[in-house]
Parts: C-alpha cells; structure tokens; sequence
C-alpha cells in the first residue's frame, strides 16, 4: 500500500493537504504546526477511534482531542494505491457522531470497494491490527519504546510456527492460571479452600443450633417488655398534647399568612411576566442572535471578498484579451486553430523544390538524344545534347521551382503570424492560450461561489433575523431590530427569575404549612421533656431487640435441620474431591505450556535480534553491533567488544531511541506482511540523535524506502540538508 494524498479538517489541519513521495519523504515544519496531527489522522482514517476510549483526568479521548479548532466537522480523505488501484477512503461525521460516516471507493470508477468497512479498514489494508501497526511501523512523538501486546505477540509466534495468528502464549498462560487461581490461589483463596470452609461451617451451624435457639426466645422476651413500657410512657405525652394545643394554633396560622403572602407576590409576578416563553427558548433565543451576529460577519467577509474576486476575473481576462494570436477565441477553437496551423507548417516545411529541378537535366538530355538522331540520322550529337537539357531545364523545372518559391512564402507569412520559429512554437502559443482560458475560468467559478456564498449568508441573515422578531412580538411588539432583540430576551429573562423566586418563597410557606401538624390532630406531641427522651430511647432498644430477635431467627432457620446439613456436607466432599483433580490437571498443562513456549523462544529470538543488531550496528556506526528483546518488549544493546548486555535505564536517552529504533525496524521487516503494504510513520523520531548518528538513521531509512513507503516528520532543518541530492522526498507543512 502506498500512500498517494491525505486531505484533512482535523485538530488544527483545516482542509490541509499532504502528498508524500514514493520512498522515503521528509515533512518539515516548527511545533504546533500539525506533524503529530496529521501521524494520529492517518491512524484514524486507517483504524478509526479506540471504541473504548473515554477522557479522565489529564487525558482526552482522540475524538474530542482532535476536534477541528475552526469548529468545523472534523472529516478527511485518504487516497492510497492498494492491489495496484487507487483507492480512496473517507470518514466525517454521521449525524452527532464524529467520525462515525465510511466509505471506500475505488477512485477511477467510484465503486464501493467490498469488504472495506469502518471496523476492518486498517487491517485489511495493512495486514496488521491497530495493535500491532503502533509497536512496529507507527513510531509517535516520544512513543518510541516497546510496550507487550497479545496481537504482537500472535503475529511474533506466526514467523516461527505454522503461521497461525489466533492465540498467544501470555493469553493462554494467563488463561490457564485465571483457571488455576480461581481453583485455590493459597490456603485462604480460591474455590478448594472456599468449599473447605463451607464444610467447616456446616459443621459449626449444627453445632451452634442449640445456641441460638435459647438466644432467640431470650430476645423475644425482652422486645415484649420494652413494647409495654413504651405503650404507658406513650400515654404519659397524649396528656401534654393539650397544653401546646393554642401553640401550635398560632404557628399554623403564622405559616398560614406567610404563605398566603407569598401567593399574592407570584401572582403579581405572573401578571408582570404575562406569557412569556420558557428560560430555555429564551437562551435558545439568544444563542440565535449569538449566531445571527456571526452570520452577519461571516456576510461582511464575503462581501469583502467580491470585489477581489472581480478583480482577479477582470484581469483574468485582460491577460486573455491581449493575446496576439487568439483574441476573442475559446479554448477549444484556439487549441483547434493552433493544430491545423501546425500541421499546415508541417506541410510546407516537407516540400524540396531545387530538387525537382534537378528532373530538367536528364529530360534535357533525353530530348537532345531524340533531335540528334533525327537531324543527322545518327546518335549521340553533342551540340544537340547540350541545347536539349536547356530546354528540359526550362520546360521543367523551372515552373516547378517557382512553386517552391510560393509555398515557401506562405510558411513565412504563416510563422510570422504566431512570431514562430518552428512548427511546435505554435502549438505552444496554442497551450499558452488555453492555460490563460483556464485561469480565465477558473476565477469566475471562484467569483460565482463567493457570490453564492453571499447570497446563501444574506438569505440567512434574514430568515434568522424574521425568526427571532417572529419569537419576541408576542411579548415585545415594539421591537424591530436585532439590538431590540437582545433587550427583549434579557428583560423577559430577568421577569422569568424574578416570577421563580416567587414561586420558590410559596413553595417554601407551603412545605412548612404542610409540616405543621393540623389542631385537630389527637397524635401525641413530643416536647423537650424527660418523658420523650424516654421514648426516644425506649423506642432504640424496641428496634434494637427486634433486630436481634429477627437476627437471630433468620440464623437459626438458614442454619437447616440436621439431616440437610448431612446431605449438604456430602455434595461438598464430592464437589471438593473434583476441583482438586482439576487443579492437577490445570498444573500439569502450564507446565507443558512454558515447555512449549520455551522452544517457540529459541526459535523466533535470533531472528530477530541478528536484524535488530545489524540495524542498531547501522544506527551506532558499529559502536554497538548486538540487540537482544525479551518477552516483555524490553530492548538490551551490546557494544562491539562487549561481554554483557546493558538495559536501556543505563543508555543515555539518543542511543535508547536509537536501540528501539533498531528493534522496531527489525519488527517491521520480520512481522510486517512482504511487499510493502505497511508503511513506516516516524513523528520526531530523530530528535535525540546526534548529527553523525541521524546521518546513519537517514541512509537506513533511504534504503529501507525501496521496500516500503516511509514517512519522516521532523522540527529541525538539519534532516533536510543531509538528504538534499538524494532519492528522498523533501515537503513542508
């Protein structure tokens, strides 16, 4: 696959268009100019967003990250060469979901290409998962280490084996001991030691039975007495009832006025703010009047823009009117005109005169030879020879030679018309004039759309402004501009929350009437007095010995007859009897599994360690020639005269990217599909290579181009110079 143009409305990419080379490609530019926007469109357009990618704290999920500054939908196109067609792939918003429209199009016919959707785009395409493409041939800003993946690590187990890419060994190994640990993890966790307390205790609810049965008929006896001694002290209060029955009158009657009061100011506010529209269609409103506001600029813009574009038009055609040659003409009669006129020149240019006038010798002679024999009855008369090619000379040739002269003419006059010097200089004064008919064309569509904008804005501005005087006369008949507008929506606001206070203040009266126990109410009306405190904690205990009652009933029926326990303890031993066989049988697989996985190791790790050496040897200029990459992804480098690996905490920062670098690119060619469909991104991914060693990264990457396309995005310059002169292509954001 081959990357042939990207067009994107993404981040801070407004309609910005890339067109990356065959090989290797450079793309320059400062910070915060888009290269790692434009690294994250093409993983997007190739594999979409992370479905389960959501913002939390200092992070934002790649669909709100990206969101187009301008505030347009965020939307691109990518088209690439794939199976030796040109294919074109577009994603862009779907209703209210961003990103979530897909189409692949084969671009010569636009037919939908089959088996290309949304979810499969990238892997189809690359031969790789999301996964797999970001830990090998997509290397992000300062994203340039290792991390373990379970697809990686399919794909890295098919390059030894039968190529088979659906498990892993960590997937299984982790698998297996999942199975393993939810068995029996330690004498405490798991399901052996859960079935072996189970035993444990039904053997102490058999034994404990007879406990809680006294227990429970002891609880019962004490809620009876605590029920008679609340039900006197209750008949103790209903006598206070009637000293605070006047009391409570007054209260009543207090909230009964305050809340009266408080009906009167809603009502008056209701009456002020009449029928004015909902809080939310008012902001609504004004939110359109924010937007008519931005119409209004967007209006004025476009407007600017006419005269502009009127001027390019008009100079457009000055420039077409002043041609010498095709004034006045269209494009296709002038291209016309300019052939014919060629292959006239052509014609002309063919014709030899002088040397049909050669022809006049040998008829001269010939006729001499006829007058000789017949004047003197004998051949071969010299005076007659001579006088005989004259004559032939002049029958002949000479009116031939005066028809050259004609035509030599009319190819002068004809190349003096165009100011030609050969035939083809009038093709290209042909193709000049239709390049100006282009310019010509191309700025009036330019001037007709800016016109069209213009309208489409004023028919807008309009239609919003009618709208909004439409929504604020049945309140405010007097308005009748936007700033009217605006007054109106902010005073009918201020009305709104001034009738919700009111209606809040009634609500409160209302809430505290209503909380207010009525005068006719015999209930008994609990004071501050020692009797209540008694109540309060007579009616504690009461709860309390219920619960303990009810506790203890509901353990004494859960604990089961004796003969149900018996049986339970059977199932337990049989169930007990059966994890535990599995358990074995579980521990005897992994131990098979890390066998098997041992020997996959010996295979599949010196091949890629011997390219990861060799590439990190080329990175390093030979400094380090050894690579070594374990099972968690973690690169090791070894210097040429070395004994011992070194862990990349002990490199300084240039030659760890240098290691992973290595290790990538090893990647890349061992679990990349052959011929070149994945191609290599690198963001930043020199930054910290001294000028030799980025020197040598260059030359690597140069060479690895010819299998697969590579993209480099970088800030500095120097990356530039050292590849001017050579294969690579040279870009700039």
């Amino acid at each position: 696959m081959k990357i042939l143009k990207m067009t994107a409305t993404f981040g801070v990419l407004e309609h910005a268009v890339l067109i990356p080379g065959e090989g290797l490609t450079l793309i320059e530019a400062s910070n915060e100019s888009g290269k790692s926007t434009w690294c994250a469109f093409l993983r997007a357009m190739l594999y979409g967003f992370p479905a389960r990618d959501r913002d939390k704290a200092g992070y934002l999920a790649e669909k709100n990250r990206y969101q187009p500054w301008s505030g347009a939908p965020m939307e691109g196109t990518l088209e690439l060469l794939w199976q030796g067609r040109a294919l074109t792939l577009y994603r862009g918003p779907k209703g209210s979901t961003p990103w979530g429209a897909f189409s692949a199009r084969w671009s010569a016919t636009q037919e939908e290409a089959e088996g290309l959707t949304a979810e499969n785009c990238g892997e189809r395409l690359l031969g790789i998962s999301r996964e797999v493409f970001e830990r090998t041939a997509f290397v992000g800003q300062g994203n340039i280490l290792l991390s373990p993946s379970a697809d990686l690590e399919k794909r890295v187990a098919a390059l030894c084996s039968s190529g088979e890419e659906e498990v892993s060994f960590s997937q299984v190994e982790r698998r297996l001991k999942d199975w393993l640990n939810r068995r029996k993890v330690n004498s405490r966790v798991g399901l052996i030691p859960e079935l072996e307390e189970e035993l444990e205790r039904v053997k102490a609810a058999m034994d404990h039975q007879g406990e809680l049965l006294s227990r429970a008929q002891a609880a019962r006896q004490e809620q009876e007495n605590l029920q008679a001694q609340k039900a006197e002290l209750e008949a103790q209060l209903r006598d206070q009832s009637a000293r605070q029955h006047s009391q409570q009158l007054r209260r009543r009657e207090d909230a009964q006025a305050d809340y009266d009061a408080a009906m009167d100011a809603l009502q008056a506010a209701q009456t002020a703010a009449g029928t004015l529209p909902s809080a939310e269609e008012l902001r609504r409103a004004q939110g359109d009047l924010s937007y008519l506001n931005t119409l209004g600029s967007n209006l004025r813009m476009a407007e600017k823009a006419i005269p502009e574009d009127r001027a390019a038009v008009e100079a457009a055609q000055a420039i077409a009117k002043a041609d010498p040659c095709f004034s006045g003409w269209d494009a296709a009669q002038a291209a016309a005109k300019a052939q014919s006129d060629h292959d006239q020149a052509m014609a002309l240019q063919k014709k030899s005169f002088p040397a049909l006038s050669l022809l006049g010798a040998p008829a001269g002679s010939v006729l001499g030879f006829v007058l000789g024999r017949t004047a003197q009855g004998r051949p071969y008369s010299l005076p007659l020879l001579i006088l005989g090619a004259i004559l032939g000379w002049a029958i002949v040739a000479l009116p031939m030679f005066l028809m050259g002269r004609g035509r030599k003419k009319r190819l002068s006059t004809l190349m003096e018309r165009y100011q030609a010097r050969t035939p083809e200089d009038i093709l290209a004064r042909g193709t000049d004039y239709t390049q100006k008919m282009a310019a010509l064309q191309a700025a009036e569509r330019q001037l007709q759309a800016t016109q069209t904008e213009r309208d489409k804005l004023a028919a807008q501005k309009a239609e919003l402004t009618a709208q909004l005087l439409d929504f604020v006369h049945p309140f405010a008949p007097e308005v009748s501009d936007p700033f009217g507008v605006s007054a109106a929506l902010s005073r009918a606001l201020q009305q709104g929350e001034r009738r919700q206070v009111a209606q809040a203040k009634l609500e409160a009266a209302e809430k505290l009437l209503t909380a207010l126990p009525s005068p006719q109410s015999s209930a008994p009306l609990l004071t501050d007095s020692e009797d209540a405190e008694r109540l309060a904690s007579l009616n504690a205990q009461l709860e309390r010995a219920g619960a303990e009652a009810a506790r203890l009933q509901g353990e004494l029926s859960s604990s089961g007859d004796p003969a149900e326990l018996s049986q339970r303890r059977g199932r337990l031993l049989e169930e007990l009897e059966k994890r535990r066989e599995e358990y074995e049988a579980i521990s005897a697989a992994l131990t098979g599994l890390k066998e098997a996985d041992s020997l996959l190791q010996e295979r599949f790790s010196p091949a890629v360690n011997a390219r990861a050496g060799a590439y990190l040897a080329a990175l390093t200029g030979g400094k380090y020639d050894k690579a070594h990459l374990t099972r968690q992804f973690q690169a090791l480098a070894q210097a040429e005269d070395g004994t011992v690996s070194r862990q990349d905490l002990t490199l300084s920062t240039g030659t760890v990217e240098q290691l992973y670098l290595a290790a990538r690119l090893a990647m890349c060619e061992l679990a990349l599909p052959d011929g070149g469909d994945c191609p290599i991104i690198l963001d930043d991914a020199l930054d910290a290579f001294d000028d030799q060693r980025a020197q040598w990264a260059l030359e690597c990457l140069l060479e690895l181009s010819k299998q697969r396309q590579v993209l480099l995005f970088t800030c500095h310059s120097r990356e530039k110079e050292m590849l001017r002169g050579t294969a690579a292509t040279l870009a700039s954001l």
